[in-house]
């Protein structure tokens, strides 16, 4: 299984890191339209769509996403946007965690296709305009993602249920702890002030998220970095919870050792426009 995840691990950092590094975004572009398409596939087979049905579920995503580019919208200020879908999975994510696993099905199956097709065609528009604005900015909100998953690790393996006696979400996610959620988010914070102090002294041509925060105010940047945190924790349970009713382990087993798509970017389909709506705040 190691030998599987590192290989694979290898294929894609092969493919991802040439295009975001890329001086054209193009490529970048393409490579995350792939992704999100094989995301809403198996979005269409974890909710019940067979075959052809799941097929077209990842053609009307790549339809989206296309039809997005192609009016510019990759280039255009959508503030309006980031700030409904930043509420919708704020609302959203905290009515699921309240109803749980057995409130999942009782969710009309057409709303739970339209409404996982949006989340991932509007990641999309999130990803693509965070690289088009620069790969710090870019860089910034993904590496959030990846030091609230590992401090949140650590966390909760050295420190979990030593200072409360409940897990996180037992139902949804045995394995998490809230010491792994408070872990997740000093982590986040260290990461923000540690980010903006190199942006300051090295002055790049694109700032990052972070310090876009900081430029309001540090109380901005120590807000948003718990938000952050806190909503990454909440795409990964949003997405254990649509598991657990599906009766999956993996989303798919496109991503040999890793799962599937949707295992990989579930933390980042909530941060991506939230971060997005944050930074239209703060330049306000």
């Amino acid at each position: 299984m190691l030998k599987q995840r590192v290989i694979t691990a290898l294929v894609l950092l092969a493919i991802l890191l040439p295009a975001l590094f890329y001086a054209n975004t193009i490529p970048f572009t393409i490579v995350m339209l792939v992704f999100m398409a094989a995301g809403a596939w198996e979005w269409g087979r974890m909710n019940g769509l067979k075959g052809a049905g799941a097929i077209a579920m990842g053609a009307v995503c790549l339809a989206l996403c296309g039809l997005s580019w192609a009016l510019g919208w990759v280039n255009t200020p959508l503030p309006w946007l980031w700030t409904i879908a930043g509420a919708a999975w704020v609302l959203g994510s905290a009515a699921l965690l309240r109803v749980g696993v057995a409130g999942w099905p009782s969710i009309p199956v057409a709303v739970r296709l339209v409404g996982g097709v949006l989340a991932l065609w509007v990641a999309w528009l999130a990803v693509v305009q965070a690289r088009n604005i620069g790969i710090n900015f870019l860089l910034s909100i993904l590496v959030l993602v990846w030091v609230a998953d590992i401090f949140a690790y650590f966390s909760g393996r050295a420190f979990g249920l030593k200072f409360t006696k409940n897990k996180l979400a037992p139902a949804i996610s045995p394995g998490k702890s809230w010491e792994g959620v408070w872990g997740g988010m000093t982590g986040v914070i260290v990461l923000a002030l540690c980010w903006v102090a190199f942006d300051k002294s090295s002055q790049p041509a694109v700032a990052s998220f972070y310090t876009h925060l900081a430029n309001k105010g540090y109380w901005l940047l120590l807000l948003g970095a718990i938000f952050m945190a806190a909503m990454s924790v909440t795409g990964d349970l949003v997405e254990s919870l649509i598991k657990r009713s599906a009766g999956v382990k993996d989303s798919s087993a496109l991503l040999p050792g890793h799962g599937g798509v949707l295992d990989r970017i579930d933390a980042l389909l909530p941060t991506l426009p939230l971060a997005m709506m944050l930074t239209y705040f703060a330049a306000a």
